[in-house]
């Protein structure tokens, strides 16, 4: 597939960060973008709402449909999709962007957070695609693509922050099942998760903040690397858990420094994200 066009994607958490900028990809192309995500009013320390995400896909060529939508709750879920589906008359591609962090031992951590990130980002990712599902199986070029990182065993992953750990692990392990289990609709499961720190929200508030961000790359990576696995076949990418400087390197891409959010840094000195092996 050359492009979007007319294709509808189902993105959690698209008012901000990596998931917008997936977004206002395909809205170049003249993809349809439904935004589920929570945020209505604009937040001191994270910009951004549904509405004003809405405005910039719209801007870049894209029809936007913006929704209030807790992934935690079943019904605001299932009232999107239905709402997405007789909008657009369909959904093609499911983004699980949405999640939660808190990076704090099992003895720091309340249980209130350790129940917000597991109901977000394991819960919510398993939620929003059963219920996708049924409408991706009747697309030409189905979907699946969740913001988790590659399966690891290595401790170092989970020692410090056990509880995120397992919750973002839970979403990868959503591909490892789902692709199997849906390879005979055709429907594609696969994973996406960036080589370095990418300047976002969550890394200015929780990561160390301006001097993190300096060291990161820009979302546009991510976007970049997604659009490329959508414009894949979904018969024959399935399973995958994909690195997004590995997409682009794969497409031809060859300078990784327009990524950079400064441009003067060598790569070696970019910060590693989580759940990178060396």
């Amino acid at each position: 597939m050359s492009h979007l066009k007319n294709k509808t994607l189902f993105i959690t958490g698209a008012s901000r960060g990596i998931g917008k900028e997936i977004a206002l990809k395909a809205a170049r192309d003249g993809a349809n973008i439904v935004i589920a995500a929570k945020t209505t009013e604009p937040h001191p320390k994270l910009p951004g709402t549904i509405y004003s995400a809405a405005e910039e896909i719209e801007k870049a060529g894209g029809r936007a449909l913006p929704l209030v939508v807790d992934v935690r709750e079943e019904a605001q879920v299932a009232e999107a999709v239905e709402k997405a589906v007789a909008t657009f008359g369909g959904i093609d591609i499911l983004v699980n962007n949405a999640s939660a962090i808190n990076l704090t031992g099992t003895l720091q951590v309340d249980m209130k957070r350790f129940d917000l990130m597991h109901s977000i980002n394991f819960r919510g990712t398993f939620l929003c695609s059963k219920l996708c599902v049924p409408h991706l199986k009747k697309s030409a070029n189905p979907h699946v693509l969740n913001l988790a990182p590659p399966l690891s065993l290595n401790p170092r992953w989970f020692a410090p922050h056990l509880a995120y750990s397992m919750a973002k692990f839970g979403m990868s392990f959503c591909v490892l099942g789902m692709a199997e289990e849906f390879r005979n609709d055709n429907i594609a499961f696969n994973a996406l998760w960036p080589r370095t720190a990418i300047a976002t929200a969550a890394v200015q508030n929780h990561l160390g903040g301006d001097h993190t961000v300096r060291l990161s790359r820009l979302p546009q990576i991510m976007a970049d690397a997604a659009y490329e696995i959508f414009r894949r076949s979904s018969r024959d990418c399935t399973g995958n858990f994909f690195i997004d400087d590995e997409v682009l390197a794969e497409a031809g891409v060859k300078d990784f420094r327009q990524y950079q959010v400064d441009t003067s840094l060598e790569p070696n000195q970019l910060i590693p994200d989580f759940f990178i092996d060396a």
